[in-house]
């Protein structure tokens, strides 16, 4: 999925955004504390300054392989970098990973039958696993940041993206851009998450006293 240009300056939501992924990061720090060393960590669609913003950089115990459409610059011994489709992690062997990581990533791979396919990869090749992603009914979409944006037919979305900035992302460039932008996200209600992950305790981030977002996670 093409990764589309996204607005410059937020730095008021990146600062809220942070703020949440550290709480979030809470809850990680605690499953894995316990775990004998080394760890082996895969990222699907992570980048170094997401651990570095976490403190995650400075243990030579800990190894952390990134995976994304295209290689990202890692500037670390412990990282690595690698190309490939969260759908389809065929390079790596079963439970070859101590632990698989994923930050709002499962919501972008496309249809149901996509995200079914990725959820079945990261539980294959992990020992463990962590997944977050936001709620589909949150009352603001996380990444359009306008209320209830993802409930709105296509055509409005497709005007919406093609006229102003939305959010995270520029005014799309053309038609054909602003269409795979507005159906390039499709967020999970809790009971969706379930399936896709059988058996996985989920844990709900509250804003506001609403549930922003899930994480689901078994094998700790």
């Amino acid at each position: 999925m093409q990764v589309l240009r996204k607005v410059a300056d937020h730095r008021k939501g990146d600062t809220l955004a942070t703020k949440l992924r550290r709480e979030r990061f809470g809850l990680f720090n605690s499953l894995v504390a316990a775990l004998p060393r080394p760890l082996s960590i895969l990222d699907v669609g992570g980048t170094q300054p997401f651990w570095e913003a976490m403190g995650f950089t400075g243990d030579d115990d800990v190894r952390i392989t990134l995976l994304n459409l295209s290689e990202v610059e890692v500037d670390y011994s412990t990282f690595t970098s690698i190309a490939g489709d969260a759908r389809n992690m065929r390079e790596f062997r079963d439970k070859q990973f101590d632990i698989v990581f994923s930050n709002s990533v499962i919501e972008h791979v496309g249809t149901r039958r996509d995200q079914q396919r990725m959820a079945r990869e990261v539980m294959r090749l992990g020992q463990r696993y962590f997944v977050q992603t936001p709620n589909r009914f949150f009352p603001i979409e996380p990444h359009f940041l306008f209320p209830f944006f993802q409930f709105l037919p296509l055509p409005l979305k497709v005007f919406m993206v093609s006229h102003f900035d939305m959010g995270w992302y520029t005014r799309a460039a053309n038609r054909r851009e602003a269409i795979e932008l507005a159906n390039s996200i499709r967020l999970l209600t809790e009971r969706e998450l379930r399936k896709l992950f059988p058996g996985a305790e989920i844990y709900r981030e509250k804003f506001l006293g609403l549930n922003k977002s899930f994480i689901a996670y078994d094998g700790f």
